[in-house]
């Protein structure tokens, strides 16, 4: 049975810090610092607490239950995974994890950077980008990224410093990501990614001793013919479009696929559009306006099918959670016939893991769908350039890539000749005027 217990080792006439003892059988015996302080003379043995004599002291009280709570939950889940280590490292983690902070005193530490890059995410330069800050989304992502490394640590039992972070290093957390959590080569990839660009902000202070290793580290993903892209194509789009709904949350969930597939945006874009913030009428013309949460680029898409201005005019879609639109777009396409076998991965709800088979392919679909439907339907029947344009990818190889394509140059060649014989046909004809010669 596991017991927490405070104590501070002082009866000096100041602050002195409290520490946080843990026992949990078996020899376990660990002590650290909690980060408060008291001064003695407030303090009782008694209840191992702070006499609740002044409104900073009840706060304190509170702090120390709240910790101890924790420390009680955390260490009976962790004794019972073999990969965890409960040790003083362990025991400063979930301390930082209680109360939502970082480890002080030591800017080598991996967990720390991270942490640093968190606060002041509003104020970060990014290259390329006047405007300061970071997206939300970004930030996010840096806190998803802490998360992992704070579980590698405790799964190797040290804290890491940027020193350390050499090739062996990155080899064993390679390993520990594909072979132990069984994460996707993308995801892994990503996390690798992200500690190369966290080393590389705090190779930028002089005061953080940063193992210059990182330069070679390099990032993985899947090769395109690992991957595999569930897109609609406009027939399978026209099945939806014509399939009645038999409630009103699916009927708003297929109009917000509707015009996913039709404005080539994420779905956490497409989700915010409202009629007064984004819809513009010009000339006869309507536009979607938006700027990108991800990205942060302004983007302007035309609406022209006549069931999407039907739409947008009349039965804009209201608002759900991205949850819920993934989970109701399977019902519609579903109900509407999409319901070939296909290849894919699909998310096993015991493992939490996507596994590769063969699916309904209903049952493949997500919002990320909407975004690769749109790109891959038009590509080469509307110049990429004004493709890349709406989607936001910043280049050609990033588009053809997010489609599983190559280039074609002969393709584009074919194009440019289509292009310039419908500009030669549109050219209006000019009268001639012939000199006429006298002869004398």
């Amino acid at each position: 049975m596991a017991t927490v217990k405070f104590r501070i080792r002082s009866k000096a006439n100041k602050n002195v810090s409290i520490k946080v003892y843990l026992s949990a059988g078996r020899g376990l015996l660990l002590e650290t610092n909690t980060g408060f302080t008291i001064k003695p003379k407030e303090w009782s043995e008694k209840t191992g607490r702070p006499k609740q004599t002044t409104p900073e002291n009840k706060n304190l009280y509170s702090d120390l239950n709240k910790l101890s709570d924790h420390i009680f939950k955390r260490v009976n889940e962790d004794l019972a995974k073999e990969k965890i280590i409960i040790d003083k490292h362990w025991l400063q983690v979930e301390i930082e994890n209680c109360f939502n902070r970082a480890i002080k005193g030591d800017d080598n530490l991996l967990t720390n950077r991270i942490q640093y890059i968190i606060n002041n995410a509003n104020t970060r330069k990014v290259k390329g980008r006047k405007k300061l800050g970071i997206s939300e989304s970004r930030v996010k992502g840096y806190k998803t990224f802490k998360n992992k490394i704070i579980e590698y640590e405790k799964a190797i039992g040290k804290q890491i410093h940027f020193i350390d972070i050499n090739k062996p290093f990155i080899d064993k957390l390679i390993n520990w990501l594909i072979n132990d959590k069984n994460y996707s080569t993308n995801y892994a990839g990503k996390i690798i990614d992200n500690l190369k660009t966290v080393c590389a902000d705090a190779d930028t202070s002089e005061e953080i001793q940063v193992n210059q290793y990182y330069h070679n580290i390099e990032g993985f993903k899947e090769e395109n013919e690992d991957r595999y892209i569930i897109t609609l194509s406009f027939n399978e789009l026209e099945q939806i479009k014509n399939t009645e709904m038999p409630s009103d949350h699916l009927k708003n969930a297929k109009n917000w696929m509707l015009i996913g597939c039709e404005i080539g945006q994420r779905g956490e874009d497409l989700l915010k559009i409202t009629f007064n913030e984004n819809i513009r009428y010009n000339g006869g013309n309507i536009y979607l306006d938006l700027t990108q949460d991800k990205t942060k680029k302004s983007i302007t898409a035309p609406i022209i099918a006549p069931h999407i201005i039907d739409i947008i005019e009349h039965e804009l879609p209201h608002y759900i959670t991205i949850q819920k639109l993934n989970m109701y777009i399977k019902d519609v396409c579903k109900l509407s016939g999409i319901n070939e076998i296909v290849k894919g991965k699909k998310l096993n709800k015991e493992t939490k893991r996507k596994e590769l088979g063969m699916y309904p392919k209903h049952e493949l679909i997500a919002t990320h769908s909407f975004r690769r439907s749109y790109a891959t339907n038009y590509y080469k029947n509307i110049p990429t350039a004004i493709l890349i344009n709406i989607t936001g990818h910043s280049k050609e190889s990033l588009f053809l890539e997010y489609i599983n394509r190559v280039e074609d140059k002969d393709a584009n060649a074919d194009l440019f000749r289509k292009f310039y014989e419908e500009m030669q046909l549109n050219k209006t004809p000019q009268m001639k005027i012939s000199k006429k010669v006298v002869n004398e």
